[in-house]
């Protein structure tokens, strides 16, 4: 493929050509060298361009060597005003189900200030995404023990994130790297990722749409990492169903979805969700049991946990650790359970002394006995385990001023980026939200009839442009 893609020129040059670069590894920052090959585009967005190539032996400064692999160069135009957040995070994580950075270079561009910044990533063959699309063409259900596996390494990965303030703010199937051969989840893209301080206003137009929580879509500004753990309990369902939960076709239209599911919100509820909230009356729909939301014989135990992942109320949610020792999961924590395939499990319960320590009084139900010994010879003593104080794992992010990169791609200090305020920009998304209402003239709604959410998205309307510019 050459030519210009979402932006990103891609070259025309032979794909199986040498390319080396100076680079800097992914967590130390050292210099080192890198030969990649065997370069092809494996996806594209708004982001930029994500190329798989193969990574030759690669040398650092000190003289050690990295092997031959399989990687993902993820290529995304760099603004020089302000420093990469995905890039800072990238090299401060590190977890068994978070995708490695292995290092990171600048490229330039055709035009003269354009300057590219190239992520080097493991590379992961499969999403989750593909896998739930492969069962919907045969018109199966995934098999439950799968969806088990694959959820239980998600909220692994949101349970590491989220103890160091890490919210991810776009968790969806397609970012989740998937190994087929061992079961291995990896969480992906990391570009809408923040750390959360509280007391600082965020966006709410964050999250793709039908993972978005509802507290996003009343405008909420001082969310929490909560709205990941709804975005999980949308992506859990959507394996179950075979097809999104919520699929709303507008912003606005998102939130009808979900009250056709779970029945209009309380007034309380809706205060939990954003304290802005200007008093409107809503027509009232009663919540539909999931029992009838999802196939005849689903185990009472995913329901249970998807309900509890499903709050409106952002608090009433389960956090990642709570979901975790879960019964829904217990299938994964017998000693000798196998993949569907008939091979081993992936390592479960290697969990670090950071992990432990976001709830340590969980850790008799997170540990299986069987998994003990691995923990002890890593210097984990589950008895007298004495948790890292919450406040010393958090990590903090350089914003004092903005790295960028000169036209030769050398680093460049720049003065911080003051950006427009944040209540303009959130009346702005509304009115912009408001614009792209669908029209609908026949639409079986079952639950929710047209009268009706003609009704309900002129009163939401009004609603969310008022609580925006409180």
């Amino acid at each position: 493929m050459s030519g210009v893609v979402n932006g990103v020129r891609v070259t025309p040059d032979d794909p199986n050509r040498i390319v080396t670069v100076q680079a800097q590894a992914g967590k130390s920052g050292s210099d080192m060298t890198i030969s990649y090959t065997n370069c092809k585009v494996i996806g594209n967005g708004s982001f930029g361009v994500v190329f798989a190539a193969k990574m030759l032996p690669a040398k650092h400064e000190d003289g050690t060597e990295e092997p031959e692999s399989e990687i993902a160069i993820k290529k995304v135009l760099q603004d020089k005003r302000f420093k990469n957040r995905e890039l800072q995070i990238m090299r401060l994580v590190s977890h068994p189900n978070v995708v490695d950075l292995k290092a990171f270079f600048y490229s330039n561009g055709d035009k003269k200030d354009e300057v590219y910044l190239n992520l080097v990533l493991e590379c992961v063959p499969e999403t989750v995404y593909r896998a739930g699309r492969h069962y919907s063409k045969l018109k199966q259900a995934m098999p439950m023990l799968q969806i088990k596996l694959y959820m239980y390494q998600l909220l692994r990965s949101l349970g590491y994130i989220h103890s160091v303030g890490i919210c991810h703010r776009d968790i969806k199937p397609q970012n989740l790297l998937l190994n087929p051969a061992t079961g291995i989840l990896k969480l992906c893209d990391f570009g809408s990722a923040k750390i959360l301080v509280a007391g600082e206003p965020n966006v709410s137009y964050i999250c793709s749409r039908y993972y978005r929580a509802p507290e996003l879509i009343f405008g909420a500004t001082n969310y929490t990492t909560n709205i990941d753990i709804w975005s999980t309990g949308c992506v859990m369902a959507e394996l179950m169903l075979g097809q999104p939960l919520f699929p709303g076709e507008s912003g606005i239209d998102q939130l009808v979805e979900i009250i056709k599911v779970l029945g209009t919100p309380t007034r309380e509820q809706i205060k939990t969700m954003n304290p802005n909230y200007m008093e409107h009356k809503f027509p009232q729909i009663k919540p539909h049991p999931f029992t009838k939301v999802f196939r005849p014989r689903t185990p009472p135990d995913a329901i249970a946990l998807i309900s509890t992942l499903l709050e409106y109320t952002p608090t009433a949610r389960l956090t990642a650790p709570e979901a975790l020792v879960h019964s829904f999961f217990d299938e994964l924590r017998v000693e000798g359970a196998r993949l569907p395939n008939g091979k081993e499990m992936p390592a479960l319960f290697d969990f670090t002394r950071e992990e432990l320590s976001t709830r340590p009084d969980l850790i008799r139900q997170l540990v299986p006995p069987f998994a003990e010994p691995e923990l002890h010879e890593r210097g984990i003593d589950i008895e007298g385990f004495v948790p890292i104080p919450l406040e010393q794992m958090r990590i903090s992010l350089d914003v004092s001023g903005s790295y960028g990169v000169s036209n030769d791609g050398s680093k460049a200090l720049i003065s911080p980026y003051h950006r427009r305020s944040n209540r303009f920009a959130l009346y702005e998304e509304t009115r912009n939200q408001l614009k792209h209402i669908p029209e609908r003239t026949a639409i079986n709604l079952n639950v929710v009839t047209y009268a009706f959410r003609f009704q309900f998205l002129f009163s939401l309307s009004h609603t969310l442009a008022w609580s925006s510019l409180v």
